[in-house]
This record gives structure tokens, C-alpha cells and sequence, in this order.
């Protein structure tokens, strides 16, 4: 080790840089893949609903003659009979588009402060839980009876007297009690009884800081300019079919509307979760590329080490050497050079990733990834010295000394 240690001290400026170059690759791969797998359990966050086999229908009329609950009625009445159609609904926001309405909910008539339980409402049929794809755990659905026209002007504030909630957003309202058969009030104190809970339904917002929150509302959407959204949930794999048969019939079945796009649920929630996506790639590309800088550099270093050592290289075969001695050397000091910037590294990770903590209130560094990045890049290092090591090895004593 000591002569070792001298070799380098006496030529330290390429064994300083290749350090550096390890240290900093380190606290960036192991902020970085910790941060990517908080994106990625993000995006894989479980929603609730059968995404994958769910269309979203939007239509517009545009007419005078335009009849908005009557278009619903008989959209409707078709699009439940296409085969491989299992439920469908209308509904006054997509899901996971990043867009909707949240309302507060309480459990005390008498909550003058207007707190309580924020959380994302969604109007829909008697359908809607089945089209949503969405796992009743306590209740019922809502039943045709129970399914309301849509408000007007004239009666904006009414609240229907049925809801439907997730676990989630009942807990917090009923916490260790059965929320079915409670009565909650709305901003305006108006009451209604929950008559069913979800397992679990996502809210159309990534950053929605009540993720969880949803009830619905039995009755059909408002709007004021006739645009309405269907959502349809199909049998698996018949998705693409149902959408070509949708966009065909409902093009031409009514005059005065029409339809402006039929999309995959799943096209929304991609978009939604993109710049997530994209850090991932990101992050991935350049952690990627700095470890291969890396190793290019304990290659370049160990190379260079090698064509200027031929002489001792060969002074050493010739007095006794085995080309195992040769390979054990240079893997020793490469593996000094890479346990000093690892050293260093671990240092600059936990900086890092503190900094990061506090600047973008992410979570404190996880140190099993940095336990886990050690060795990774330790062995990396060893590899990308190996064919180097190999080629000093091979030096003989009368080559080396042809060229003194």
C-alpha cells in the first residue's frame, strides 16, 4: 500500500481528478435514484378506476334546437348497447385531467367556519361507479330514481340528498366510525346521507394535497353551453373497437351537436403525470452518462498509468514480478483512488441530499440507496480498471527493457 500510495502522490493530478469525478457521480446517483423511484411510485400511485379500459366522450351542441337532456338520454341509451360497452355515464370533469371542482364537506350542521373536508365531486348516473370501474366496499350505488337533472341558474346551490364517498374522505369525516347512513352538510349546511364508500377513487389533481378525497353526486351534469363528457368503461381489450363505433354513430345521430374528440382515460393521466415522466428520463440519462464519464476516466487514468510505467513494469518482471503482482498493483491503486472519492461522494450525497430536502421539500435521503450505491460504483471502478490491469500484465521484462 505505501509505495502504492507514493506512486500516486508523486503523479496525484489525474488521481484528484478521477476522485472528484467518483464523488460526484456518487451523490448524484444516489439522489437521483432516489428521486426517480419517488417518481415513480408517484405515477404508479393506484387510482381507483379501470383505467386502461375506459373512453372519455366529449359533446357539443351547438344549436338552438339543441336538447342537453335529451342528447343525454339517447347517447346513452346507444352507447349501452355497443358491445363490449360495460357501463358508461355522464360526468362533469375527466378524471385525472387536471381539471374539476372540490367543495368542502362536514359532519356538524352547525360548522359556521365553512371547514371540514375538502374534496373533488363528480356528477354522475346511477352507472357511474360501474363505469369508473370503482370497488363498492359499504352501501349501495345510486339508483335511476334517485338521479337528478342538472342544476340551472336558478338553482345552483342545490345539493342532492344522497352521496357517495371514498375511505379515505370518510375516515377523515367519521374517523373509527361506519360512515353509511351518517349525514354530512355542505358549505351551505344543506344535508345528505352516504349511502355508499369506495375503496379508493383519485382526485384529477397529481399535487392534490387531499389525493384521496372524492364523492359523487347522483345527478346529470350542468352546463351552460351544452358540452357534456361520457365516460365509457369497456371489456379488456375492447377499448380501440368501441371508440371507431362510438365516433362513427354518434357523429351523425344528432344535428345539432357534435362530437369533438373521443380519447382514452389513459391519455389524460399520462399527460397529468408527464413532467414526471420526463424527470425520470431526465435523471436516468444523466446519472447514466456521468457513470460512464466516470469510468472512462479510471479507464483513461489507468491506461495512462500503464504507458508510462513500461519501465518499472519491466524492471519489476525482470527481478521477480508475476503478472499476477502487476494486476493485483494497479487494482489496488484504483481501488484507493475509488474509495477516496467514494468517501468523499458519501459526504456530497448527504449535502445533497439535504439541500434538495430543503429547497423542494422532498424527503430526507433514504441511506439504503446510498449503502447500495457504494458498492455499485466501487465495482464499476474495478471493472473499467481491469483491461488496463490486464494489459500491464502482459508487459514483458524483455519488451521493457528494449525501450529504456
Amino acid at each position: 500500500m505505501r509505495p502504492i500510495l507514493s506512486a500516486l502522490l508523486r503523479n496525484r493530478t489525474g488521481a484528484v481528478l478521477v476522485a472528484i469525478q467518483i464523488a460526484i457521480a456518487l451523490a448524484v446517483l444516489v439522489n437521483a435514484v432516489y428521486i426517480v423511484k419517488q417518481r415513480v411510485d408517484r405515477v404508479g400511485r393506484p387510482t381507483g378506476m379501470d383505467i386502461a379500459n375506459i373512453l372519455i366522450v366529449s359533446s357539443s351542441g351547438f344549436t338552438r334546437n339543441y336538447d342537453y337532456v335529451a342528447a343525454i338520454r339517447d347517447d346513452l341509451a346507444y352507447v349501452r348497447g355497443v358491445r363490449g360497452v360495460i357501463a358508461a355515464t355522464p360526468i362533469n370533469s375527466v378524471p385525472l385531467s387536471s381539471s374539476g371542482s372540490a367543495r368542502n364537506l362536514s359532519n356538524r350542521p352547525d360548522d359556521r367556519s365553512m371547514g371540514g373536508e375538502n374534496g373533488q365531486y363528480l356528477e354522475v348516473d346511477e352507472q357511474g361507479l360501474d363505469a369508473l370501474g370503482l370497488h363498492l366496499i359499504a352501501g349501495r350505488a345510486f339508483r335511476a330514481e334517485e338521479i337528478q337533472p342538472p342544476i340551472t341558474s336558478g338553482t345552483a346551490s342545490r345539493f342532492e340528498s344522497e352521496i357517495i364517498m371514498t375511505k379515505a374522505m370518510a375516515n377523515a369525516l367519521f374517523p373509527n366510525q361506519n360512515p353509511v347512513g351518517k349525514t354530512i352538510y355542505d358549505v351551505l349546511h344543506h344535508p345528505a346521507t352516504v349511502i355508499g364508500i369506495v375503496e379508493q377513487m383519485q382526485a384529477a389533481w397529481s399535487d392534490y394535497p387531499h389525493l384521496n378525497n372524492v364523492y359523487l353526486l347522483p345527478r346529470l351534469p350542468f352546463s351552460f353551453s351544452g358540452a357534456i363528457y361520457y365516460l365509457v368503461r369497456t371489456q379488456p381489450g375492447q377499448r380501440d373497437a368501441v371508440a371507431r363505433t362510438l365516433e362513427e354513430h354518434l357523429s351523425a345521430s344528432n344535428p345539432n351537436r357534435l362530437i369533438d374528440w373521443i380519447r382514452p382515460l389513459q391519455r389524460f393521466k399520462d399527460r397529468t403525470y408527464a413532467a414526471d415522466k420526463n424527470m425520470e428520463v431526465f435523471l436516468v440519462t444523466v446519472t447514466t452518462l456521468l457513470v460512464a464519464i466516470s469510468m472512462l476516466g479510471i479507464f483513461g487514468l489507468a491506461t495512462f498509468n500503464v504507458s508510462t510505467r513500461t519501465k518499472q513494469i519491466g524492471t519489476r518482471r525482470a527481478i521477480g514480478a508475476r503478472r499476477g503482482d502487476i494486476l493485483r498493483y494497479f487494482m489496488v491503486e484504483n481501488a484507493m483512488v475509488t474509495t477516496t472519492g467514494i468517501a468523499v461522494g458519501c459526504a456530497l450525497a448527504l449535502g445533497v441530499g439535504y439541500w434538495l430536502s430543503l429547497q423542494y421539500k422532498l424527503p430526507r435521503l433514504d441511506l439504503y440507496y446510498l449503502v447500495g450505491g457504494i458498492p455499485l460504483l466501487w465495482t464499476i471502478g474495478q471493472l473499467a480498471v481491469w483491461q488496463p490491469a490486464l494489459k500491464a500484465s502482459a508487459v514483458s521484462p524483455s519488451v521493457a527493457t528494449r525501450t529504456v
